[in-house]
């Protein structure tokens, strides 16, 4: 299918030859009939990505502080590596969308396969959209009209935050798309509206609206128009929907407030704000995310968990309802913001509209539908696929940023096969297909563990689906690497070992504990095998905090820290204990489960073990850091580039270039083990004694 992608790299649009996306739990499956442009924000990214790496990093000062810090831990290499893989991603466009449902996701109630709906999909021929980021389209709103609905809940948050009364005066800045729309909603409310902006088009079409205009390209001025409409008194709130990185406009909107007026801000403008402007008057300012309450909310969007009516009368799903309405019955008239129609296949002619100085206003794209088969859930890139031999021939289920940075690099380095990669939507699947020469990709996952080329499967996906994977994997006969953890509970522990034993086959069972395999450890591993006592291990992990929203802290998705990431460094001590574990335990600070803790592990050859895994400490600390003591001898290791040896025989130092933590040794040794039919590079039974350790402490 035909999707719109932009390279954040060279700011280059094209039209991508991407799989049907699948539809997951929750979702819906839509066919595409229009999309809108929102050239406000689309003209952002296109702009952003045309500009040099300075003019970049100016735009991100965030990302350049967190830059820095990496290069004071990691390296300038591999911190280089990460941020060129980041960027060179693909950026899917558009978000708003019209079509009509195609597939019902499980656990979807209300919608039906034929229903039209908007959402806030891609520009692309098929979407799969969580349920509550979609809408039923009223039947007498066409799909052209329909598709300016997303955009108007932008406007209707805006207007909603103002909360305005009946006759109040507002003032509305920036007459684009949403302004104009924010214009209708509040002459709909009963307001009156006074609209300023630079372009004389626009001016007319919110004068037919009802709006009077402060035309800003004659040199009119704002505020003395603004007092003289608000009869003396100031008006009694501004919403700016413009975009400038001037302060201007917040300037010029609290001179123009009575006091106690309201002012939010819609779009995008300096906010270097003059205290004495809102300290007079007592001002409030608020700054408007999105379509409503529920925006970037994970378990509202992505999990479908409404809030109750009772009490967030206004979600953006419900917000998308009203605007729809006002369609439907005519107050929100949005058929004179259409300035340019294009077919889906001449979307880069639209781009070039959208980046020029030409006018323009709302830029539809056309979609002509395409026929959904299984076949188009894949794409092929090559043909003469190699026939299964002794070979690995991979295939990867799961294409992110850890995947298509380390790992498909790794098993490309190690001389694998990669045969194909699967990823839910698509686009990510297809740029690491043609990065790394896939013979194909694909959204269905389950094709990879019916098809009898591939003999190996790499599992990189979110860590509520690895278990499932596994399973699938060792009933197929494929050798199996799943990137940490195996799995989540001890239900799907008990499962993986039970239908392991119980195989005929049994495929080579992998995780990515990769530490073990760094070059440094297997050095003090070869150490460690002259000590005949007992050891003592201290391994610091200065882990940094993860917002409590991410999905890794979702106990039922991600599994929070210990399984998710801890499991790592209870195994590198497993390893060079090279003994049981007999005894574990653990010590959080302030009953925080999650992030700050310090594990004690006891071996079975009397060594003992500390794992302090703490999101409280400083990024300029090495992130990972090791000490072993033995025989009246120290080892210290230090983010895996520096090693050095304290009174310890015939050893002082090992220090790399750059950091290896291991990954591609891992990748290598997985490889290896297929290839010669020889022994699994970590046996089972560690995998399982670590899994359920892990899974232990996460309680």
């Amino acid at each position: 299918m035909k999707q719109i992608l932009q390279s954040l790299k060279t700011g280059i649009t094209e039209i991508g030859d991407i799989p049907v996306p699948r539809v997951d739990r929750g979702q819906l499956l839509i066919q595409t009939s229009n999309t809108l442009v929102s050239a406000g924000t689309e003209r952002m990214l296109v702009e952003f990505g045309k500009a040099s790496w300075i003019n970049k990093a100016r735009q991100q000062p965030d990302k350049v502080r967190m830059v820095l810090d990496k290069i004071r831990t990691d390296g300038l290499k591999p911190t280089i590596e990460t941020v060129f893989n980041k960027i060179d991603q693909p950026l899917p466009l558009g978000y708003c969308n019209v079509g009509r449902v195609v597939e019902v996701g499980f656990g979807v109630t209300g919608y039906s396969n034929g229903d039209r709906v908007i959402s806030n999909g891609k520009h692309a021929e098929v979407i799969s959209v969580p349920v509550n980021l979609c809408a039923k389209v009223p039947e007498n709103v066409p799909d052209e009209e329909a598709s300016f609905t997303v955009l108007g809940a932008i406007a209707l948050q805006g207007i909603r935050l103002v909360n305005p009364t009946l006759g109040e005066t507002i003032v509305v800045t920036g007459l684009g798309l949403i302004g104009l729309m924010t214009v209708q909603l509040l002459r709909a409310n009963g307001c009156r509206v006074l609209g300023i902006d630079f372009d004389s088009e626009k001016l007319d079409l919110a004068k037919k609206f009802g709006a009077e205009v402060v035309d800003l390209s004659s040199s009119q001025d704002p505020v003395k128009i603004a007092e003289q409409y608000s009869r003396g008194r100031g008006v009694d709130a501004v919403i700016i929907t413009a975009a400038s990185k001037s302060n201007e406009p917040m300037h010029q909107a609290a001179l123009m407030c009575r006091k106690r007026g309201r002012i939010v801000l819609v779009g995008v403008t300096g906010l270097e704000l003059s205290r004495d402007d809102f300290f007079k008057k007592e001002l409030t300012f608020q700054v408007s995310a999105s379509y409503g309450p529920g925006r970037y909310d994970p378990n509202y969007e992505e999990k479908g968990q409404d809030y109750p009516v009772g009490f967030v009368r206004w979600t953006e799903q419900r917000n998308f309802e009203a605007v729809l309405d006002m369609m439907s019955d005519g107050r929100l008239n949005v058929k004179p913001l259409i300035s340019h129609r294009y077919g889906i296949g001449e979307a880069e002619k639209a781009y070039e509209l959208v980046a020029s100085a030409s006018p323009s206003l709302g830029i539809l794209l056309e979609y002509t539908g395409i026929e959904i088969t299984q076949d188009s859930r894949s794409v092929n890139l090559k043909t003469n696929i190699p026939e299964r031999d002794t070979k690995p021939i991979v295939s990867f289920v799961g294409s992110g940023n850890y995947a298509t940075a380390v790992l498909i690099p790794a098993f490309r380095d190690a001389k694998a096969v990669l045969y194909s990669v699967v990823s839910s939507a698509g686009v990510s699947g297809i740029h690491a297909a043609k990065k790394y020469g896939f013979y194909k990709t694909t959204t269905d996952s389950e094709s990879v563990f019916t098809e009898d080329k591939t003999n190996a499967v790499v599992i990189t996906t979110r860590h509520d689906s690895h278990a499932k994977f596994v399973l699938q994997a060792i009933k197929s006969s494929k050798h199996v690497f799943v990137e940490k953890p195996l799995c989540l509970t001890h239900s799907e522990l008990d499962s993986i070992e039970s239908f392991y034993s119980q195989s005929e086959i049994k495929p080579i069972v992998m995780v990515g504990f990769n530490r073990r395999f760094a070059p440094q450890i297997q050095r003090l591993k070869g150490l460690l095998t002259s000590v005949s006592g007992p050891k003592a291990f201290l391994m610091t992990v200065n882990a940094g905090p993860i917002p409590e929203d991410h999905w890794t802290q979702d106990l039922e998705v991600g599994g929070g820290r210990i399984i998710g990431e801890a499991c790592h460094f209870i195994d590198l001590l497993r390893f060079l204990a090279a003994s049981p574990i007999t005894s574990y335990s653990k010590v959080s600070l302030n009953n925080n489960t999650k992030d700050t803790i310090s594990i004690s592990l006891e071996f079975g050859d009397g060594s003992i073990g500390t794992v302090n895994y703490f999101a409280n400490g400083s990024k300029s600390f090495p992130k990972e850091r090791l000490e072993v003591f033995a025989q009246h001898s120290v080892i210290q290791l230090d983010n895996y580039r520096k090693m050095t040896g304290y009174g310890w025989p015939g050893f002082k130092k090992m220090n790399l270039r750059k950091q290896d933590k291991g990954q591609k040794a891992c990748a290598l040794a997985f490889v290896e083990s297929i290839s010669k039919n020889s022994e699994a590079p970590i046996s089972f039974d560690e995998i399982l004694e670590v899994s359920r350790i892990s899974i232990d402490l996460a309680k």
